[in-house]
């Protein structure tokens, strides 16, 4: 018999130095929706891309990593 397990999402941001975990708004998005969904409240987002999953503490982990860079 195969057993399926729905495992609850867990979004990460580092806003200075410290990391902010998000709850997932909606199971059913996308990645991309959460992150747009978010947005409004962490404008960082706008140009972040999120990390491959990873399964940790029963939870899948979802990294949002900024993609800003420096000049020069």
């Amino acid at each position: 018999m195969l057993l399926t397990l729905d495992r609850p999402r867990i979004f990460i941001l580092k806003e200075n130095g410290q990391d902010v975990r998000l709850t997932d708004p909606e199971p059913r998005w996308s990645v991309q929706a959460v992150m747009n969904f978010f947005a409004n409240r962490y404008p960082i987002l706008t140009t972040a891309k999120a990390s491959a999953p990873q399964i940790k503490d029963e939870a899948i982990e979802y990294r949002f990593e900024s993609v800003m860079g420096t000049k020069g």
